[in-house]
């Protein structure tokens, strides 16, 4: 319980400090942040998103671990290896935002459309084998370990913490790319997609949501597509 606290109050903090910044830069600041500046605001929105629900992932390490009398220092390992994953993973957005930034000062007309098709390819993912296998890895923390040869110690407390968050990664990167279009610091849309996490991994049904979000994106996409207006001008990054 005490670590399943530790992660609740880290993700309540960054919570906390990511409305503060979305308050201070707005919702189109992060085009203006320094490389260094966007990774960390990404980082600690990453802690605000995914650790609630990395949480029974990480329990169920830590029991792991405490069963070899290693002590509860390869579950923080663990969680290391998990966040620097979806840190590194910040590297693409920050890319396409120093792409659009630098080639155009004035964005194109067609660049809402553009965001209208990676939503529809976000829904699309839904569907696919490699969103169902990375869901189910990340659905069943007892099968993720048992399946996947981690041995004791701390490199491979780091190891799996880093495997986990690959799989993480592959189950929700669609939708972290819908946020991107929309607007990473859109707090609305930020809990929303946060929640949807949570239940797709946690919930009892879990495994169908996804089908439901592939059909909403799906027809958000088209709606931008023909009316770009409703995205109101280039995707806020």
């Amino acid at each position: 319980m005490a670590l399943v606290a530790a992660l609740l109050v880290c993700a309540a903090v960054a919570w906390l400090i990511t409305i503060s910044q979305a308050g201070s830069i707005g919702m189109g600041g992060m085009a203006m942040l320094s490389a260094g500046l966007f990774l960390v605001t990404w980082l600690v929105m990453m802690v605000a998103m995914m650790f609630p629900s990395v949480a029974p992932m990480t329990l169920t390490f830590a029991s792991f671990s405490r069963s070899r009398g290693e002590g509860y220092l390869p579950a923080a390992l663990f969680v290391l290896g998990y966040i620097a994953v979806w840190t590194v993973s910040g590297l693409v957005p920050l890319a396409v935002q120093q792409a659009v930034t630098q080639i155009w000062m004035t964005p194109p007309s067609w660049l809402p459309r553009a965001g209208g098709a990676v939503i529809i390819v976000a829904g699309i993912y839904q569907f696919t084998p490699l969103k169902d296998t990375c869901l189910r890895a990340c659905r069943s923390p007892l099968g993720f370990l048992l399946t996947h040869n981690f041995s004791a110690g701390l490199p491979a407390a780091v190891k799996a913490g880093a495997s986990h968050g690959i799989y993480c990664l592959g189950c929700c990167w669609a939708l972290m790319a819908v946020l991107a279009v929309i607007g990473l610091m859109n707090i609305a849309w930020m809990a929303v997609i946060a929640a949807v996490f949570f239940i797709e991994k946690n919930g009892r049904r879990g495994e169908l949501l996804p089908r439901a979000v592939g059909v909403a994106c799906v027809l958000a996409g088209l709606a931008v597509a023909a009316w770009p207006a409703i995205l109101a001008g280039p995707a806020p990054m």
